[in-house]
Formats: C-alpha cells, structure tokens, sequence
C-alpha cells in the first residue's frame, strides 16, 4: 500500500509517498481503509523532529504520519466485533510508534473507531477526531457551569471553533479571541469577540470585569492569555511545555487526548444534530502532502486540509 513517510527530519521535502507492507489487525483491532485524513499541527512537529527533540517521541529510522481518519472496515482482528466490514467509521490514531493514517489503510484500536456521521463526507468527517476530542475534553476540565465565562484563544481554528461550539451547547458565555480577518465568521459561535494584539487582558477584562472563569488556550499563548483570567479560574493549556504557572490560585491543566471512540460517537452525533460542523478549506491527494504542509505552515486556510488517497 501507499503511505507517507519521514525518514529524517526536516521541512516538507522530506516527506515521502512510498509502498509499505499492508497492516493487520491484531486481537481487538480493526483496519480501515482510508477515504481521508486531516493534517494536523502535530504532523508539523513530528516531521521537523520537535517532538523527538522534546522526548515525546522516540528516535526511528522511519515513521508515518496521521492521526485522524474516515473511511471504511476492510478487516476485523480477533475478538473485533463491533463494526462490520464496509462500515463507514472515523477514528483517532494515538500511538506514535504506530503506523500513520496518512496511507491507503491504518489499523487502529477497535475502541478508537466510531461510526462517521451520516450527514457529512467522509472528507469532512476527517476533520473532527483529533479536534472535537480536543476541545471537549478541555470543556470538561475547565469544569464551568452553565452561564459562567470562557476566553478561547485561536478560536477560528479547529479546536477553538468547536470548542465554542460546544460550549454554547452547554450553556457558557464565551469570549473568542481570533485575527480580525476571521471576526465576522465566529459571529455566530461565540457570545462575544476580541481581535486585541497589544494587550489581549485588558481587551478580556473590558468585556468581563475581574476576569474569565476559565481559558482554552488553542492559541498557544500561555502567559499571556492567563493575565485574562480571575483569581481562582482554570487555565487549560493544550500543549504542556507552554503551560503558564498557576499563580493568583490558578489552576493549570493540560488537555491530554487519547483515542476514545465512545465520546467520538457522540461528537459523530452532534455533527448529525447540526450542533458541530467540520469545516474543510483544502482536500489534497496524498501526492500533493508536501504542499498541504505548506499550506499549514503558512496558516490562514480558514478550514480544515484533508489528505486523500489517489
């Protein structure tokens, strides 16, 4: 089978469409034939080697890349009964070490996968795993009830735009801090909007007095989003190095997710109760990946790239 592979680490030229051995199933597995696969921020930082150089991720001679993916069971392993074969699923691939879902088939986890919305493409459906899990795990340890405030930082990205989402589905006031370019789009997802670049705080504090109750920051901006937030509030940092100190009381999490097919079925739900909507700027066959990694590089696509089998 075809599948994209990084031999060393660089920028998008190292990025290779080779044949590699077709993957098994083993017990309690299945495997998929891919239909489509989202690029993600993460795929940029295994390629260039930061996250080996972090120590996130051991050294190998090759790895593939990929974490989400819609397509459909082509194998079921042992003990793997829930899907039949030719069902349309979507599912998150977690394991590093594990092959990429940048190819023609993954093997995942049986509990990873979930039935694909019904309402959607398959190359929409591409774009929710690794996102939606996001955003709604960082919901839950932002722990606020409903009328109290959250800030989302990047919220015209893809965590941040269904973090909004959902939680104005739990009742929450929210603030969307985004490029004023993308203002108009996140009018009618968020209670309320900042474009500030000087002083994001004060920008914040103007429109909630004493501060937010808690911030999602998809942005990455770390120090800098927590000055928005009250004594007390919850800070959820989505990649651990950036993670402010929990000064004034804070309290700092880390969003952490993991392949978890039970909730994604549910976020599958939401897309077809119209609640979430993939939102997909670029579908690229897997012959133009060094392109579509430029494209995330460069920023602004104002969707989703999706990567598809010739």
């Amino acid at each position: 089978m075809k599948a994209i592979i990084v031999r060393r680490a660089g920028g998008p030229e190292v990025l290779d469409l080779v044949d590699v051995p077709l993957p098994e199933p083993g017990p309690l597995q299945v495997r998929v034939r891919v239909a489509a696969s989202a690029l993600n921020p993460i795929d940029l930082s295994a390629r260039a080697g930061r996250l080996t150089a972090a120590g996130l991720m051991p050294p190998m001679d090759a790895f593939g890349l990929g974490w989400d993916v819609a397509g459909h069971i082509d194998a079921c392993g042992p003990g793997a009964d829930r899907f039949p074969i030719g069902a349309a699923v979507i599912g998150l691939r977690d394991l590093l070490f594990a092959g990429g879902a940048h190819a023609e088939y993954v093997v995942l986890d049986e509990s990873a996968v979930a039935p694909a919305p019904a309402s959607v493409p398959l190359t929409d459906a591409a774009a929710l795993p690794l996102t939606a899990l996001t955003a709604d795990r960082a919901l839950d340890l932002a722990g606020l009830e409903p009328g109290q405030t959250l800030l989302v930082t990047g919220a015209s990205g893809g965590v941040g735009g269904f973090a909004l989402d959902l939680a104005k589905r739990r009742g929450l006031r929210t603030i969307a801090h985004a490029r004023p370019r993308d203002a108009d789009r996140l009018r009618s997802r968020a209670s309320q909007i900042t474009t500030a670049t000087d002083d994001l705080a004060a920008a914040v504090r103007g429109l909630a007095p004493g501060g937010v109750d808690a911030v999602i920051d998809a942005a990455v901006l770390g120090i800098v989003a927590h000055q928005a937030l009250r004594g007390g509030g919850t800070f959820v940092a989505l990649v651990a190095p950036f993670a402010p100190p929990p000064i004034r009381a804070t309290r700092v999490v880390v969003q952490e997710v993991f392949a978890d097919g039970g909730r994604l079925a549910g976020l599958a739900e939401l897309v077809d109760d119209g609640v979430l909507t993939p939102r997909v700027a670029h579908v690229l066959p897997f012959e133009r990946t060094r392109e579509a990694h430029e494209l995330l590089e460069k920023g602004g696509a104002g969707g989703r790239i999706v990567l598809v089998p010739a």
